[in-house]
């Protein structure tokens, strides 16, 4: 789980600080997503990274993973329910950056 601060934005930092992944749950709103397709829509993350930071948001309880039972096997991505509530941290990111690009 996420570190514990007594400091609420140290908090909110632990799990979705860093580069790639705001640009993650971003791609991941309201969607559905195979690894190579947010591959894809993330220009610069390495492979490497992209998992990382996707089983560090899953042990979070922000990203849920589903496995197919498939050959090859099919893995999907997608928002939990309790990553749903940083929607609104998500969305004033958004705002401050349209506004000062």
């Amino acid at each position: 789980m996420f570190k514990k601060s007594p400091c609420a934005v140290t908090t909110t930092l632990s799990v979705i600080g860093g580069k790639w992944k705001p640009v993650i749950l971003h791609c991941l709103r309201n969607k559905v997503l195979r690894f190579g397709e947010l591959m894809r829509m993330i220009p610069g993350i390495t492979q490497k990274m992209l998992a990382q930071q996707l089983r560090e948001l899953e042990g979070d309880g922000i990203v849920h993973r589903k496995v197919y039972a498939e050959v090859p096997p099919r893995v999907e991505y997608r928002i939990s329910e309790y990553g749903t509530s940083l929607f609104p941290i998500l969305d004033a990111m958004e705002a401050w950056g349209r506004q000062h690009q």
